[in-house]
């Protein structure tokens, strides 16, 4: 007998008998609840694997089919978010896994509670160099350019220090809520912020912006907890 193959969105905490869930559809059929003692889990049955692993159009399809049916559920309760592509072959597999990993999961619904993911980015300004003086050669030239230098070895450590002094700052206020990814381009930081706080937030980031004038500063939209949980 060929085994189900179980696509699985996200854990939550079972819905007790007066609370009505909206489930949206999932990639090509609705979506539906496996209840667990403690811990359900939102899936959509008969998604092959196989079937989008070699097609990249269909992938694109399934990733934003994923991200829409967390962030629909996430409008309504706390979810815990699972990867792209979690599959289980069975409905009884799926309900053992939960059972055995019940604590676990439930502290981190517990942990995301009414809580909201922001991202924030930081992306750094270029120094502007002063132009040097027309000819290329002579004495004003060059010291046009060691000046030039100098202050764009400055505006670098202010740059470092404006960074760390924000990094600091969040981590003070945010605590453990936070996790900060470095890039060439860009610093990324994942902010978990409660759902009543967004007016805060808002004030904090004008104030970070201030702090921070050799950084180009983005707020995101509010997310489930994707990395934060």
């Amino acid at each position: 007998m060929k085994p189900a193959n179980i696509y699985t969105y996200a854990f939550l905490n079972t819905p007790t008998s007066d609370v009505y869930l909206n489930l949206p559809k999932g990639n090509v059929a609705q979506v539906h609840l496996i209840n667990g003692t403690s811990i359900s889990a939102i899936v959509e049955p008969e998604i092959s694997s196989n079937s989008f692993q070699n097609d990249d159009e269909q992938t694109i399809q399934m990733v934003l089919a994923h991200d829409r049916v967390i962030r629909e559920l996430f409008q309504q309760t706390t979810v815990l978010p699972l990867r792209f592509g979690t599959y289980f072959n069975s409905a009884a597999n799926l309900l053992n896994h939960i059972e055995s990993h019940t604590q676990e999961y439930q502290d981190k619904l517990d942990s995301i509670q009414g809580k909201e993911e922001y991202t924030l980015k930081l992306i750094p300004q270029s120094f502007k160099e002063a132009p040097k003086p027309s000819g290329g050669s002579g004495r004003n030239y060059f010291l046009a350019k060691k000046e030039n230098y100098e202050n764009q070895k400055k505006f670098n450590n202010a740059q470092s220090e404006e960074k760390y002094s924000l990094l600091n700052s969040i981590t003070q206020i945010y605590q453990s809520s936070m996790i900060v990814e470095q890039h060439p381009e860009e610093v990324r930081l994942y902010i978990l912020v409660n759902r009543d706080e967004k007016v805060l937030l808002s004030e904090q980031f004008l104030t970070w912006q201030k702090a921070c004038p050799r950084w180009n500063l983005i707020l995101g939209e509010p997310l489930p907890p994707y990395h934060l949980m």
